[in-house]
């Protein structure tokens, strides 16, 4: 008998309990949409900030201390003053090599340019390097990767090319230099000159715009410091700082155990930073702050907007099941009315009302689960550019939503329903 009071009162009022669903579905698609776009923007949003640089510096230790005690720089051939080119493969060895997503050493040396002997600063580096890892596995890195805001007029130089280069646009601009120009180099002492062929012209906003680029084994041979390398900038994937991260940066051996372990194995900045300085020797490895931090602010910002949009949806559902629900009790008041004059109680119309309500719920969460789905992918590749994995965990708490939104919409119509008097009614008062 329930289940036929319960199919006919559904299908009398189609129209009402569909709008109802309807309404249901609009709030979970969003609130779907958005719990699953949340937990999976963190790496998204995190991979968009890297094209804005590196956040950790890997610089030889020894120069690194004497840069911090005494603000000055290692001389040119301190022992200690270089790392090797060898050892950089190490990075993608450590706990959170998946993490790492780009980095490119440089060496610089001084040199004179043309006939006028103008000097200027050669910078080698790895364009598009191929790396091979001690692992065994190839990995594509490089500067291509790691700026890749800068606006390149020409073609990006090649690691193969030994004397291919790019000169920045505002030395570019003075000397005159287009793509395809030749330029002479010379170092100091006898060396001989050696020939640059223009591959491109930089245009970086910064220090980079009155330097010269070449390969990372040019400014090796012409500096005559084989397989060394001054710095590395490395792009990493992090996890926003909290109270642990920054007391780990401040001092790791002040860690308990299990602080240890928890911030040794989540992706803190300074986390990384210190697993690199395990894996490549002599190396000191420290974050960028401005872009460490900045990336940790704009991922929580992001989520808390998402946040208040889910609340938002769910609130303006509410409202809307409340109208809908209030108006369905106020045209079955003779019905309600009667029923109760033939004896069913407050708690039975309750019942049979809320099972009406929480089957329109139910079946418009999932309706609004699969549509939320598809707006997530929409998201996901128009603003990042690649799908967003559907999470598991997302379903238990659209449920849990679904159930307590249609509660909260039905509350009025509820408290409406158990106010009605059947003389009133049924007399048409």
């Amino acid at each position: 008998m329930f289940w036929r009071m319960l199919k006919g009162a559904l299908s009398r009022q189609r129209r009402k309990m569909f709008m109802v669903a309807l309404t249901i579905a609009l709030g979970v698609s969003l609130t779907t949409a958005m719990l699953n776009v949340m937990l999976d923007v963190g790496d998204k949003v995190n991979r968009e900030l890297k094209a804005y640089g590196a956040n950790i510096t890997v610089t030889p230790r020894s120069a690194s201390v004497l840069k911090e005690l005494y603000g000055v720089e290692a001389g040119a051939g301190a022992a200690g003053q270089y790392l090797q080119e060898a050892d950089l493969g190490k990075l993608k060895t450590i706990f959170w090599a998946n993490n790492i997503v780009a980095f490119a050493p440089t060496l610089e040396a001084k040199a004179s340019l043309g006939a006028n002997g103008e000097d200027v600063t050669l910078v080698g580096t790895w364009f598009e390097r191929k790396l091979e890892l001690p692992t065994g596995e190839v990995v594509e890195t490089g500067i291509k990767e790691l700026k890749s805001w800068w606006s390149i007029d020409g073609q990006w130089a090649q690691d193969t090319g030994l004397h291919g280069a790019m000169v920045g646009s505002l030395l570019a601009k003075k000397r005159n230099i287009k793509t395809g120009d030749e330029l002479q180099i010379a170092g100091s002492g006898s060396s001989p000159a050696e020939k640059l062929v223009v591959k491109g012209i930089i245009n970086s906003g910064g220090a980079e715009d009155e330097q010269i680029f070449v390969p990372l084994s040019f400014v090796q041979k012409f500096s005559n410091m084989d397989g060394k390398v001054a710095k590395v900038e490395v792009s990493a994937i992090t996890t926003p700082d909290n109270d642990l991260a920054r007391k780990a940066a401040h001092n790791p051996k002040s860690l308990t155990l299990k602080e240890w372990e928890t911030w040794y194995c989540t992706a803190y900045v300074s986390a990384i930073s210190y697993q690199i300085e395990e894996a490549v020797s002599g190396a000191r490895a420290k974050p960028v702050r401005q872009v460490a931090e900045s990336e940790g602010a704009i991922l929580q910002k992001t989520q808390l907007l998402m946040l208040l949009i889910t609340a938002l949806s769910l609130a303006g559902s509410a409202l809307g099941i409340s109208n809908l629900l209030t108006a369905s009790v106020m045209e079955r008041t003779r019905e309600i009315g009667l029923l109760k004059a033939l004896g069913a109680t407050d708690s039975e119309i309750l019942l049979s009302t809320l099972s009406e309500t929480m089957t329109t719920g139910i079946a418009g969460g999932i309706a609004g689960y699969f549509m939320g789905l598809g707006f997530a992918q929409i998201i996901g590749q128009t603003v990042f550019g690649s799908a967003v994995e559907a999470k598991g965990m997302v379903i238990p708490i659209v449920m849990i939503l679904v159930m307590l939104v249609t509660l909260a919409g039905s509350l009025p119509a509820f408290r409406m329903l158990l106010s009605l008097r059947p003389a009133e009614v049924l007399h048409g008062r």
